[in-house]
């Protein structure tokens, strides 16, 4: 017998995966890139290859696309908090898991979810529509929560024991901690990380890509993590650089139509000018890219444009309460 598990690298999941071998199933897993996690695995390193290694189970992957943004974008269950919409990613998920155990023949799936610990995705109703609407109704066996929960087709069959799974439930760590603990787990991440989705400065990031664009890409979704986000029409959007490794990011993240902004004499950021801006935005978004460089009080400086044509525009730094009202977020 044979399960896949959806393995994030966190502990919850680890502990699943050890549960279910403990009661002996044979344990495959899937670790899905997604656009939006802080910490994403990359060729074969993060929390998700760690955890496969300690498990010693193979690790497939999947990277999420455009299909994937355009689940962000209208998502049939709608979004949590902030614009993280977990119910209708977690069913993205599983219906792809689905296809990797028709793949690699496993019965049933597995995942780390606990029972109450997340307000959106792991309620009661909340894991039976995910399993459902993926597919897999009664195929989803949550090790830890599993006591709690209704029984599902691996165990009313006798494919794996209901008497080794457990009855975890809520947001405390402590019983995780302590069956880590009692395994010889020791090297886990902390649960800092996650879904930039559920942070608020990202979350007003992407609403205003949504408001302006109605449309996410790969692309625009990875300015994201970059730099200052500013906007200054509904045409035209700004990302102001914060340090030389985002300069340096900004420059290469330019494609056919952006411009860029850099201050002539003084150092100061690289801004990224996207859209089709007025002549009015293109010379704010000058003024605001001064005011973010090292220039004494009271000068008027020269930036330099570049995008289809070069030009200089010369301009007054903007003050920083005066660029405030810019951002899409609050600062």
């Amino acid at each position: 017998m044979k399960a896949l598990a959806l393995l994030s690298g966190g502990l919850d999941s680890i502990l699943a995966v050890k549960v279910v071998q403990n009661a002996g199933i044979e344990v495959e897993a899937i670790h899905f890139i997604i656009p939006f996690l802080q910490t994403p695995d990359h060729n074969g390193t993060g929390h998700a290859a760690n955890a496969a290694k300690q498990l010693n189970i193979p690790l497939h992957y999947h990277p999420c696309g455009e299909d994937y943004l355009q689940m962000i974008e209208q998502p049939q269950h709608g979004y949590g908090k902030r614009m993280n919409p977990c119910i209708d990613c977690r069913i993205y998920t599983f219906k792809i898991a689905a296809q990797k155990m028709r793949e690699i023949g496993a019965s049933f799936l597995i995942t780390g979810e606990v029972c109450d610990q997340r307000p959106n995705s792991q309620r009661l109703d909340a894991l039976d529509i995910t399993a459902r609407d993926a597919g897999l109704k009664d195929l989803v066996v949550r090790p830890l929560s599993a006591k709690l929960l209704r029984e599902t087709i691996p165990e009313r069959e006798g494919w794996i024991d209901r008497d080794k799974l457990l009855d975890m439930k809520g947001r405390g760590r402590n019983p995780q901690m302590a069956l880590a603990a009692q395994y010889g787990i020791t090297d886990y991440p902390s649960p800092a990380g996650g879904c930039l989705l559920t942070n608020e400065e990202y979350s007003l990031k992407v609403k205003d890509l949504l408001d302006h664009k109605n449309k996410l890409s790969m692309h625009s979704v990875g300015l994201l993590r970059l730099g200052r986000h500013l906007r200054l029409s509904p045409d035209a959007k700004i990302i102001v650089g914060k340090d030389e490794v985002e300069n340096e990011n900004i420059q290469k993240a330019a494609t056919a139509g952006d411009q860029i902004l850099e201050l002539v004499d003084y150092a100061g950021p690289v801004t990224l000018l996207l859209g089709t801006p007025e002549e009015s935005s293109l010379h704010l978004a000058a003024a605001i890219t001064a005011g973010y460089g090292h220039i004494p009080e009271g000068v008027t400086v020269k930036v330099n444009v570049r995008g289809t044509a070069e030009r200089e525009l010369l301009v007054k730094p903007l003050s920083r309460d005066e660029i405030r009202p810019y951002f899409v977020y609050k600062v």
